[in-house]
């Protein structure tokens, strides 16, 4: 395999790096949190920009208005929550005070999906990345490991319109070179191959290489997207590897109903019809276990990729 690693990190932890990078450098970012700072890492930050900090307790639609009030004067507000509080619970405010007016504010959404573990379904979103990719103007960005996570905060901070940054609670490999370019709304080709195209995104896009690892001594040659922008999604890397592979799995962790996977077929259909299988949770809500356990339940781990791999070739001959 060309991406190994030799540690593992939370997502939320490149998150907390990037903020406090971003304490440093830019003096227009302020962060707001709902009574969660250890667990979205934003310590660092308070350390170093203490008077940058806004604390709004378990008011998370309060926090989404306070953050589109401080861009009028032109801060750069990072508002931190876990991302079903980030979506299900304000999604009006999102929609009315940030992106019907189009405002600079960086939804940080920690612990989405299954891979929150034991707290359970009513704390794992699986419908965020829907909800938020159908907000006019909103971009989604859903890394897969720390050093991306990072890179996506900074870039976060760069661009000018509200941002959801998705990130999680688990420790997962770091693959992601440091110095790997980052730039919203442009995939990364991270394995080139010749059968089948997997399009994957966050904790997946490890789990694909794994299975492309299982499936190159089988002599299966896949070639691997990560796709960290959902929105706007890079149409061309796709289009591009399915017209040489003709065939494409998409993985994600979120429900299949309005992820990655939709977007992708979305494309297709206009574009390129083709056949398609996806690796992800099927209209169905989480329940508590550990991470590992609920992505080998929910088919959406490594084994799931190769399973639907096989079936796509399978369905094409």
């Amino acid at each position: 395999m060309k991406y190994t690693y030799t540690e593992k990190k939370d997502t939320r932890s490149g998150f907390g790096a990037g903020l406090a990078e971003l304490a440093d450098t830019n003096p227009d970012v302020v962060a707001l949190c709902a009574d969660l700072i250890g667990s979205l890492k934003m310590e660092k930050f308070i350390e170093k920009a203490p008077q940058r900090f806004f604390q709004t307790g378990i008011a998370e639609a309060n926090m989404m208005g306070l953050a589109a009030g401080l861009t009028i004067n032109g801060k750069i507000p990072f508002a931190g929550t876990f991302a079903n509080f980030a979506t299900s619970r304000v999604y009006d405010q999102i929609r009315q005070s940030i992106a019907y007016s189009n405002k600079n504010v960086k939804i940080a959404a920690s612990h989405a999906g299954v891979t929150l573990g034991e707290d359970g379904a009513t704390h794992q979103v699986l419908e965020d990345i829907g909800m938020m990719k159908m907000l006019p103007g909103m971009t989604v960005i859903n890394p897969c490991d720390y050093n991306q996570t990072k890179a996506a905060t900074l870039a976060a901070a760069a661009h000018e319109g509200p941002v959801y940054l998705r990130f999680g609670r688990p420790v997962v490999p770091v693959f992601i070179p440091e110095d790997m370019p980052f730039e919203i709304g442009k995939g990364i080709l991270l394995q080139e191959g010749t059968d089948v195209t997997i399009v994957a995104t966050g904790h997946l896009v490890w789990e694909s290489l794994l299975a492309a690892d299982e499936l190159e001594k089988e002599g299966i040659s896949c070639e691997i997207i990560n796709i960290h922008t959902i929105k706007p999604l890079d149409e061309e890397i796709i289009l591009t590897s399915v017209e040489k592979t003709g065939k494409i799995v998409t993985a994600e962790e979120h429900n299949y109903l309005g992820g990655l996977g939709e977007s992708v077929a979305g494309v297709l259909s206009r574009r390129r019809p083709t056949p398609q299988e996806f690796v992800a949770v099927h209209d169905t809500f989480g329940e508590s276990g550990t991470p590992a356990e609920l992505m080998k339940k929910y088919q959406i781990d490594a084994d799931a990729v190769v399973k639907a791999v096989k079936k796509i070739i399978e369905r094409t001959k």
